[in-house]
């Protein structure tokens, strides 16, 4: 599974800005499990995701 997405809001979360990650699965509310690329996982809004170019 490849790292299609990127996490894009500086506000919230600085330190997961820009970062590429996968999507696990997808909650309520608009609220996604992200993997990033070192293994990390976060949940998070929706929102936050961009497809990564």
């Amino acid at each position: 599974m490849k790292y299609g997405h990127v996490y894009r809001w500086r506000k919230y979360r600085p330190e997961l800005f820009g970062r590429r990650c996968r999507i696990l699965a997808h909650g309520s509310m608009n609220s996604r499990l992200v993997e990033f690329e070192d293994g990390t996982r976060h949940v998070v809004s929706g929102n936050a995701l961009r497809r990564a170019p």
